[in-house]
């Protein structure tokens, strides 16, 4: 099969690049600057240079391929407008690769957070929230899944709050950059709350099984750390920079504050069970064991 992936050259589409090639596909990927096609050329994709607001270009990769996984997403969590406009453009690029794909019968992959509910582990069958700092987020990737009436094998692969490798990535990542450059690891509340995580290898197998098998309209949840409490992995990074541990305000984290303080624990079972998935690769904790002081 040959595929287009947005995104392709950050830590989660690197690998599933690597991926996609290691089974047999072809890949042309998104590039929006000469480094990104220089990387996706070295890993073996053939680049296509534009962006998530170059509508043309979108169509022709949707187009020229069998099959698209979404994955760019900007990384502007400054602010609340910021993140709205990181929204906005992904629903607008979404919107066109759907539309060129109504029809044909192909699988359109896109990611969205897992959803969180109270007191339990939130599973596939659990609706991702629609209001919210990310609220649009699930808007468009519910509208994504109807395309399935349209002719789209359109599914969403649920990734959760870190997805790791070799000590980077995710939620985890922007704990670590803080912690840097405040001098202190933090985290928010109590620290008890739960993040869900995965591995950014693992990660990268379920993308590449949700385009080669997933029914159109399904969601799958690449989860598999259930929950690692916030203040465990605070402990972590502290100890691998040599920093104190402490809890600080939730506005630390501008935007995102509201998310970091949620208790979010998810399940995997589901996924597991029907598409023959299991992640091998370490756990977050053990992953941040690579952090570089």
């Amino acid at each position: 099969m040959r595929v287009f992936v947005t995104g392709g050259t950050g830590l989660i589409g690197s690998a599933v690049v690597a991926e996609l090639l290691a089974k047999g596909h072809t890949v042309l990927a998104l590039a929006r600057s000469d480094a990104s096609a220089r990387a996706a050329a070295a890993a073996g994709a053939e680049p296509l240079r534009g962006g998530l607001a170059d509508p043309d270009v979108l169509r022709s990769g949707a187009a020229r391929t069998d099959g698209v996984i979404h994955l760019a997403f900007g990384n502007d969590f400054s602010s609340p407008e910021a993140l709205a406009r990181n929204v906005a453009e992904e629903t607008a690029a979404l919107t066109v690769l759907g539309e060129e794909l109504v029809g044909s019968g192909r699988p359109l992959v896109t990611v969205s957070g897992t959803p969180w509910v109270p007191g339990r582990a939130s599973t596939e069958a659990d609706p991702v929230p629609t209001d919210g700092p990310v609220g649009g987020r699930g808007r468009t990737v519910t509208a994504v899944l109807g395309l399935a009436s349209r002719g789209v094998r359109s599914t969403a692969v649920r990734l959760p709050r870190t997805v790791h490798h070799e000590g980077t990535g995710g939620f985890a990542g922007l704990l670590t950059d803080i912690a840097r450059r405040s001098g202190i690891s933090g985290y928010p509340g109590d620290g008890s709350q739960r993040w869900p995580a995965v591995h950014a290898l693992d990660a990268a197998v379920l993308l590449r099984l949700a385009l080669e098998r997933a029914e159109a309209g399904t969601v799958w949840h690449a989860v598999a750390d259930e929950g690692d409490r916030v203040r465990d992995i605070a402990a972590v990074i502290g100890r691998r920079l040599g920093l104190p541990v402490a809890s600080v305000p939730a506005e630390t984290y501008g935007p995102l504050g509201p998310i970091f303080q949620a208790d979010q624990p998810s399940s995997s079972t589901r996924t597991r069970q029907a598409l023959g998935w299991e992640p091998t690769h370490p756990g977050l904790l053990e992953d941040l064991e690579n952090i570089r002081p």
